[in-house]
């Protein structure tokens, strides 16, 4: 796992698509919805902190992106 579509492909497998219609609340409701995820044992840890790390990773592109 290295992007944020393979993140999103993670959600697919549980039947979750998550589109709010702008990339940094895609991904704040992703995160929120890792938890979730994680929380419930239905994710090792192995698999939610590479994805939270994604996350974090493209939230900063995307607060980067907007200061411009």
């Amino acid at each position: 796992m290295e992007t944020l579509y393979d993140v999103q492909q993670l959600f697919k497998r549980f039947g979750m698509y998550i589109y709010v219609g702008k990339r940094i609340y895609d991904i704040e409701l992703m995160a929120i919805e890792l938890k979730k995820l994680f929380e419930s044992h239905l994710i090792d840890q192995e698999t939610y902190i590479k994805a939270r790390n994604i996350l974090i990773r493209e939230h900063r592109i995307e607060e980067n992106r907007e200061e411009v």
